[in-house]
């Protein structure tokens, strides 16, 4: 019984479906706090029309990609970031 399990994860951890689960950035660089001025950071963040790309994209957590919201707004208020890119 426990064979089989095993190899039922076993394929489906293989399968193409399934990928690898990526790792926030901003953990692994051990950031505190994301600063709204580092504007060439936070447009690896943002899609070609200019919005915030969600979590299952980017790899971030949560804590972090709250901060990453929160810095993303903030640079759009001082002009460092377009609301709408044309």
């Amino acid at each position: 019984m426990d064979d089989d399990n095993r190899q039922r994860r076993g394929d489906l951890d293989s399968s193409p479906y399934h990928r690898k689960r990526r790792i926030c950035a901003f953990c692994v660089e051990k950031v505190s706090e994301i600063d709204y001025k580092q504007h060439e950071v936070l447009r690896r963040y943002l899609t070609e029309h200019g919005r915030i790309r969600p979590r299952r994209q980017t790899g971030t957590c949560a804590k972090h990609q709250r901060s990453l919201a929160k810095a993303v707004k903030r640079a759009r208020h001082i002009a460092l970031l377009p609301f709408v890119v044309d």
